[in-house]
C-alpha cells in the first residue's frame, strides 16, 4: 500500500509565518523508511529546516508537491530509475522546488544526465549528516551542489558535445527513415502530413522525433531545422531514391495529406 507521511501540522491550520518565511521546507522521497526516518531526525536538529512530507513513491511525490509548498526535495535515485521524463515533469510541476538526488553509486552518464535535466545536486546515499544539511542549505539558496568528480564529468560531456557540433566525423548516425522525417521537418510539414507521406502513424513519427532530438542534442522542430541548415545535414547523408520522402508520389503532383 502506498502511503504519504505528512508532517504533524494539520492541513486546515495556518502554517507558522516565521517557519514558512525563514525555514527551508523539505520533502523526503525515499522507498526505504529507514532512510526517511534517519533524514528527518537529522533535519529535526536544525532550526532552519523543516520536513513537510515524507513519500515512498514517485506518484505520491507528485501529490505532496501539489499539496505543500516545497523548497527542496531529497529524492532517492531508485525512484526515478527507468523513468526518463520524471525529472523534467517534477521541474514542470514544481518549478520552485530544487531537486537533490541520492544515488547508490555515481556513474558518469547518469550523473551528467541528471544535471542536464534540472537536478541541482547529486549525492551518495552514504553522505554524512552534516554534509547533507550543508547541501540542502546551499541548494535552497540557489546554488548547485556538485563534487569534483562530477564537475569533471559535466565539463567533459559539454566539451564532447561542442566538438561533435563542429566535427563532421562526430555526427551521429541516422537511419534512412530518420533522414526522411528530418527532410519533411525542414520543409515545414506537420506530423500528420509526415505520417501520411512516410506511410505510418502520427505516434510513430513522434517516437522517431524524440530519438532524433536525443541524437542531435536539440529540443524541438525549430532547433532541428536550424541544426540541419547549419550542418547541411541532408547533403552529408544523401538518401536512396527508394527511401526518399515523396518517392511514392508522382513528381508532377504536390504533396498532400489526408485531413
Amino acid at each position: 500500500m502506498m502511503v504519504v507521511h505528512f508532517d504533524q501540522t494539520r492541513s486546515d491550520e495556518a502554517p507558522d509565518a516565521t517557519a514558512t518565511s525563514a525555514g527551508i521546507r523539505v520533502i523526503l522521497a525515499d522507498s526505504q523508511a529507514i532512510y526517511r526516518v534517519g533524514m528527518k531526525k537529522v533535519f529535526a536538529l536544525e532550526d532552519d529546516i523543516r520536513v513537510v512530507a515524507q513519500v515512498e513513491t514517485l506518484t505520491n511525490l507528485y501529490t505532496a508537491l501539489q499539496r505543500y509548498p516545497t523548497d527542496v526535495v531529497v529524492l532517492e535515485g531508485q525512484l526515478i530509475a527507468g523513468t526518463i521524463d520524471a525529472i523534467p515533469e517534477l521541474v514542470r510541476q514544481a518549478p520552485y522546488a530544487k531537486l537533490i538526488v541520492q544515488v547508490t553509486e555515481a556513474d558518469e552518464s547518469n550523473t551528467v544526465e541528471l544535471y542536464r535535466r534540472g537536478v541541482r545536486g547529486v549525492v551518495p546515499r552514504s553522505i554524512s549528516p552534516d554534509l547533507l544539511v550543508k547541501c540542502v542549505r546551499k541548494i535552497a539558496e540557489g546554488e548547485t551542489w556538485i563534487d569534483n568528480q562530477s564537475i569533471s564529468w559535466v565539463i567533459e560531456a559539454y566539451r564532447t558535445q561542442a566538438t561533435s557540433l563542429t566535427d563532421p566525423r562526430g555526427q551521429p548516425k541516422l537511419s534512412k527513415k530518420e533522414l526522411a522525417i528530418i527532410s519533411c521537418i525542414t520543409r515545414g510539414m506537420r506530423n500528420k502530413e509526415i505520417a501520411y507521406q512516410v506511410g505510418t502513424t502520427e505516434q510513430v513519427i513522434k517516437n522517431y522525433l524524440r530519438k532524433i532530438y536525443d541524437k542531435l542534442g536539440v529540443s524541438d522542430r525549430l532547433e532541428l531545422a536550424l541544426y540541419c541548415l547549419h550542418h547541411e545535414l541532408l547533403k552529408k547523408y544523401p538518401q536512396d531514391p527508394e527511401h526518399a520522402v515523396g518517392a511514392q508520389t508522382e513528381p508532377s503532383q504536390p504533396l498532400r495529406a489526408k485531413m
